[in-house]
């Protein structure tokens, strides 16, 4: 199948749903698929209610929203982060990895720098 063309309003309207609905940040020890999973024994960490943006054009290839800088998510287990989950209150909306593996550790802080979420425009 070829790729699809949606029009920016429709990329936003899905993006903007993660600006509305995200009510917690999860680093996790793998990429999650359920909520269950993101928040049960793939879950090292939270950071609640995470600054996200409205959408925006990404400058090059499609539409974007821009999660803020986390300086104080809670280490809730010990290991090795490589994923984020982005969820409601009981509800996976996103999950993606990060660019590098992260050693955490029980009762410490975590930091992620600015990120984006995109949605490209088809290739």
């Amino acid at each position: 199948m070829a790729n699809t063309y949606l029009i920016d309003a429709s990329k936003d309207a899905a993006l903007n749903y993660l600006d509305t609905n995200v009510t917690q940040l999860l680093i996790c020890n793998a990429l999650p698929a359920t909520y269950a999973e993101a928040n049960g024994a793939m879950k090292l960490g939270v950071k609640a209610t995470p600054t996200i943006s409205t959408a925006t054009d990404d400058g090059t290839t499609g539409r974007k929203v821009t999660i803020s800088a986390i300086t104080d998510g809670t280490v809730s287990a010990s290991g090795t982060a490589s994923h984020v989950a982005l969820c409601s209150a009981d509800t996976l909306l996103a999950a993606y990895p990060l660019n590098a593996g992260v050693s955490v550790t029980t009762g410490y802080t975590f930091t992620l720098t600015e990120h984006d979420v995109n949605l490209p425009d088809p290739a």
